[in-house]
């Protein structure tokens, strides 16, 4: 397991390269206007956005799923700079809906409540083989087919998508040069899934040459249950490197028009506490607002100084666990305004343009996930933001071990603890808040996702020599 504060210069790595990426998720997908002309949009997602700038730099070809009717189209036609790979629609609802989310993302955001769920009948297991299993199959089978083609080309599997892929296709090209990162937390205790499949998840990432994760702590819980479930990592090197942003996008964003004009209508209070999530059980959001009104109950001097904007955006709402906990997310604002009128203000969106406003205005930003492999918002929010705001950081974000020492740490159960840490945020004098902010700014320019994917590409060279 490699440290990243250890690690050799990058410029070994710097020239370009061919590379096969591989993810469920497009970095563009396609759609038709109102005259019915097909229209490319950005794809959507945090790991999307990190990985684009793999196009600028290398030779990429890059395979995902075919998300809409029209990346199905283009599927068929060979058409489009992304390899689109058409499932079938029961096998890729099964994988997605079924196993991926909300199975996999919630054991490894330690979401399950284990005295009543989950519950694995034949379903799961049935969703598992002809779900999980199929379209990770079919995803091999395109990686195959363009390492015929391309032959020297590294593959870059990622998340928690595709952890059979990578065996499947070791099996076939036992050559290949193989690299999976891990988006999301590791925990060392994978005893919810059934055996055969906990195996299954562990041989496929096993059989890549590097398996990455954002921070030690994740890559040391792998190591831990690979110890218990296959007993040990054999030759692949395990590592970390938290990702990061691209910080000239970033730069670029503060003064874009649409980002200006949002940040004019944006009503503030004296103070503002922002966060910026998806509607996940993963981001607390619920126990966010419960801490709110805790601080506004123990500290009436705030009441009618300080607002919380939520800036929401809605997430896998065809799960049944996702739209109940939007439900709960919608009652608990309520709940607090109830209290505390006008104290909150939610925004639930896909607006992107409102978000980076947010960013830079406010005073306290609030983020305060249960777990989070890293947590983007962390990094995008203090970049653009020109208030010298205050970080309130889970100490289960991924971005912690990164920026945790210039943070207002807080344990994301403690709803109280949390009421507290807003009250020293939004007291914090000046000359501090500079400081803390500043030190953040300047690690997020020296650590962009730029050097993220050299230093992913130089372990890779390393195994290889």
């Amino acid at each position: 397991m490699t440290s990243a504060a250890a690690r050799s210069p990058l410029s070994s790595v710097s020239s370009r390269r061919r590379l096969i990426v591989v993810s469920n998720r497009p970095p563009v997908t396609y759609g038709r206007d109102a005259d019915g002309n097909r229209i490319a949009r950005r794809g959507a997602g945090g790991l999307v956005t990190a990985l684009r700038g793999l196009l600028e730099r290398h030779e990429v070809t890059w395979i995902a799923s075919a998300i809409t009717e029209e990346d199905r189209v283009v599927a068929v036609e060979g058409a489009g700079a992304v390899t689109m790979v058409a499932h079938d629609p029961r096998a890729y609802d099964l994988y997605y809906n079924v196993v991926a989310n909300p199975m996999l993302w919630f054991i490894q955001h330690s979401l399950w409540g284990p005295a009543t769920s989950p519950v694995i009948d034949r379903t799961f297991h049935d969703a598992w083989h002809e779900g999980y299993e199929r379209v990770n199959r079919a995803f091999a089978d395109a990686v195959v087919a363009q390492l015929d083609n391309t032959p020297d080309a590294d593959v870059f599997f990622h998340d928690y998508h595709l952890y059979l892929a990578p065996r499947m296709v070791r099996e076939r090209r036992p050559d290949a040069r193989l690299a999976h990162f891990v988006h999301i937390p590791w925990p060392d205790d994978w005893t919810i899934l059934p055996i055969e499949m906990r195996r299954a998840v562990h041989d496929g990432l096993l059989a890549n040459d590097v398996v990455a994760f954002h921070t030690e702590r994740w890559a040391h819980n792998f190591v831990r249950s690979c110890a218990d479930v296959s007993g040990g990592c054999g030759s692949t090197h395990i590592t970390n490197h938290p990702i990061s942003i691209d910080v000239e996008e970033f730069d670029l964003l503060r003064e874009r028009a649409d980002v200006l004009a949002a940040e004019e209508q944006l009503e503030r209070p004296e103070k503002l506490v922002v966060r910026v999530d998806r509607t996940d059980p993963s981001k607390n959001i619920v126990r966010g607002f419960r801490a709110f009104g805790i601080l506004l109950d123990e500290h009436p001097e705030w009441r009618g100084r300080v607002k919380l904007l939520a800036r929401l955006d809605p997430s896998r709402e065809t799960i049944p666990e996702y739209v109940a906990y939007r439900t709960a997310i919608e009652a608990e604002a309520e709940a607090l305004r109830a209290r505390h009128p006008g104290a909150v203000e939610v925004q639930v969106a896909d607006a992107f343009a409102q978000s980076v406003a947010a960013y830079k205005q406010y005073d306290v930003l609030f983020v305060n996930p249960v777990y989070d492999g890293l947590n983007l918002v962390a990094k995008e929010g203090p970049l653009v933001n020109e208030r010298d705001g205050v970080l309130v950081l889970s100490e289960n974000a991924g971005a912690h071990e990164e920026l945790g020492e210039w943070a207002v740490t807080i344990n994301p159960f403690d709803v109280w603890g949390q009421a507290e840490a807003l009250h020293e945020a939004l007291s914090m004098q000046e000359d501090e808040r500079r400081r803390r902010a500043e030190a953040i700014r300047t690690q997020v320019r020296e650590h962009d996702v730029a050097s993220w994917v050299e230093g992913l590409l130089a372990d890779l060279d390393r195994v290889s020599a």
